[in-house]
C-alpha cells in the first residue's frame, strides 16, 4: 500500500491521510492505495499553474511539442508491464486486456505527436488587390480534462496528448475509483520533461473539482467521458463562462446479424464486442438483433463459445471476465437480468452473479449471460447494462432491424454483420451512430474518429478530427 500524490506545477503535492481517498481492488476489495482528497484549493492551484504555463508551451515550435509526446511514447512503452500491472489492480481487467489498453493509449501519443507538426492554416483570396486575408490555428488554452474508470490509460491519453501537440496545457482529474494510472502517466510525462505546469493532475470530489473548474474563466475547454447525465450537467455549466466543450457519453449500442452474416465471424466479433473489459465499455454491443432464420444457430454458436471465457481476478491466468468495478454495477447487472427473466426472456447461459465475500469494497463477479426470447419491453433492451449481458432480440426484415436499433436516445456505436456489399452501405448509411463497425466488433484506434450522435455527445476524438477540438481559428485581415 502506498501514498500517492497530486502533480501540480511540476510539484508532487501530498494531501493529509486522514482526509485521503481509499482506492481499493475490485477483484479482492483489498485496500490498495490511498489517494488525496483535493478540493477547490488543490484544483485552482492547478488551473493557475496551466494557465502560467500556456504562453510558453504555445510558443514552442511544433516539432519541440512532438519530440516530447514521443519521448511519453517511449516511456510508456518500456513501461507497459509496470502500467498493465497497476491497472488490473486498481480497476479489474486481466492483465492481457490491460496490456492491450497500454498499448492503445500510447497509439494516440505516438500519433499526436506527429499531428503537432501538421496543425495548418489557409490563405485565403480577397476581393481586393491590396489586402491579404490568412487563417490560421492557435490552442484553445487551457484544458480540463474529466476521465472515467473503465479505461484508465486510454481515455487520458485520448484527451490529453491532442491538447498538448496543439499547445494547450491540461489539468487532469481522473475517476476516483481508478486515480493510480494517471498518477503514473504522470510520472511518466514528468520524466519525459515537459515543462512545470503544462500537465497538472488533481484528485478528490468529482463535484466540487468539477464546479471549480466549470466555474473558472481561465479554462477554456473541457473535455469529459462519462455518463450522458453528467455531461449535460457540465453543458448547462459551461454555458455561464461559454466553454468549449467536448463529451463522450453512454452508448445503447445495437449489434445486428443478417441471415446472410459469416456467423463464426459474427459470433467471434460479438464476443469481442460485449465482453472486453466485462462488458464495461460504451462501445460494448448491448442489444442483439438476429433474423429469425439465423436466429437458434445464432445463439447456440455463442453458448459453446461462452464456455471459454473464465471469470476471475485479472491476475491470475487464463482469466477472460475479470469483476465488475462496484456494488452498484453488480446490482443493476442483477437487475436488468431478473427483469428480463420475469418478463418471459430465456436464459440460455451463464446467469450466475457471486461476490467473494472477502470485502464489500470489491469481489463482485458476474458470469457471461445470453438471453434470448428478449423483447423491446424490457429493461435489458431499453438501457445501458455495463456488464456481460448478452440479450437476443428477434426481427424479419432489414427496415425492421434498422428501426429497432435506431430506437434510442444513444447514437454512439452500431455493430452489423452481413456478406452483401450492397446492405453494408445501404445499413451503415442509415443508422443513426457515429461509430459503425460492419462484421467488425472491434472498431476502436487511434487513428480513426470517436464519438456518438444524439445523446451519446459532441464531438470527436482520434485521428485528425481530435485535435481540432483543441484548436481556434483566427481570421487575420491584412491591407497592404
Amino acid at each position: 500500500m502506498e501514498n500517492y500524490k497530486m502533480y501540480i506545477n511540476g510539484e508532487w503535492i501530498s494531501g493529509k491521510k486522514e482526509n485521503s481517498i481509499k482506492v481499493y481492488n475490485p477483484a479482492t476489495g483489498e485496500l490498495i492505495a490511498y489517494v488525496p482528497n483535493g478540493g477547490e484549493k488543490e484544483t485552482k492551484e492547478a488551473i493557475t499553474a496551466a494557465y502560467e504555463a500556456l504562453p510558453r508551451w504555445a510558443d514552442l515550435p511544433a516539432n519541440v511539442r512532438s519530440n516530447y509526446l514521443k519521448k511519453v511514447y517511449q516511456l510508456m512503452i518500456e513501461r507497459q508491464e509496470e502500467i498493465a500491472q497497476l491497472m488490473t489492480f486498481e480497476q479489474g481487467k486481466p492483465l492481457k486486456e490491460a496490456l492491450g489498453e497500454v498499448f492503445y493509449a500510447a497509439g494516440f501519443v505516438d500519433w499526436y505527436a506527429e499531428e503537432a507538426k501538421r496543425i495548418y492554416g489557409e490563405t485565403i483570396p480577397a476581393w481586393s488587390p491590396n489586402k491579404r486575408i490568412l487563417a490560421i490555428k492557435q490552442p484553445v488554452g487551457v484544458v480540463a480534462a474529466i476521465t472515467p474508470w473503465n479505461f484508465p490509460a486510454a481515455m487520458i491519453t485520448r484527451k490529453i496528448a491532442p491538447a498538448l501537440a496543439a499547445g494547450c496545457t491540461v489539468v487532469l482529474k481522473p475517476a476516483s475509483q481508478t486515480p493510480l494510472t494517471a498518477i503514473k502517466l504522470c510520472q511518466l510525462f514528468e520524466e519525459a520533461g515537459i515543462p512545470k505546469g503544462v500537465v497538472n493532475l488533481v484528485t478528490g470530489s468529482a463535484q466540487v473539482i468539477g464546479n471549480t473548474i466549470m466555474e473558472d474563466k481561465r479554462v477554456r475547454k473541457v473535455t469529459f467521458t462519462g455518463s450522458t447525465e453528467v455531461g449535460k450537467k457540465l453543458m448547462e455549466q459551461s454555458a455561464k463562462t461559454v466553454k468549449n466543450i467536448s463529451l463522450e457519453l453512454g452508448g445503447h449500442a445495437p449489434l445486428i446479424v443478417f441471415e446472410d452474416a459469416n456467423l463464426d465471424k459474427a459470433v467471434e466479433e460479438a464476443l469481442a464486442s460485449k465482453l472486453r473489459n466485462c462488458g464495461q465499455t460504451c462501445i460494448a454491443s448491448n442489444r442483439f438483433y438476429v433474423q429469425e432464420s439465423i436466429k437458434e444457430e445464432f445463439i447456440g454458436k455463442l453458448k459453446n463459445r461462452l464456455k471459454d471465457f473464465i471469470v476471475g481476478d485479472g491476475m491470475k491466468e487464463g482469466v477472460l471476465i475479470g469483476p465488475v468495478i462496484d456494488k452498484n454495477s453488480y446490482d443493476k447487472i442483477q437487475q436488468h437480468i431478473k427483469d428480463a427473466i420475469e418478463q418471459g426472456a430465456k436464459l440460455e447461459f451463464g446467469g450466475k452473479s457471486y461476490h467473494n465475500g472477502i470485502s464489500q469494497q470489491g469481489g463482485y463477479f458476474v458470469e457471461p449471460t445470453l438471453l434470448s426470447n428478449v423483447r423491446k419491453g424490457m429493461t435489458v433492451a431499453k438501457e445501458e447494462t455495463f456488464g456481460p449481458v448478452l440479450p437476443v432480440i428477434s426481427f424479419k426484415t432489414e427496415e425492421e432491424a434498422i428501426e429497432m436499433a435506431n430506437d434510442t436516445d444513444y447514437g454512439l456505436a452500431a455493430y452489423f454483420f452481413t456478406e452483401s456489399l450492397s446492405r453494408s452501405i445501404r445499413v451503415a448509411e442509415k443508422l443513426e451512430f457515429g461509430i459503425i463497425g460492419v462484421n467488425d466488433g472491434r472498431t476502436s484506434t487511434p487513428q480513426a474518429p470517436f464519438g456518438g450522435y444524439k445523446e451519446s455527445g459532441i464531438g470527436r476524438e482520434g485521428g485528425h478530427f481530435g485535435i481540432e477540438g483543441f484548436l481556434e481559428i483566427k481570421h487575420i485581415s491584412i491591407e497592404l
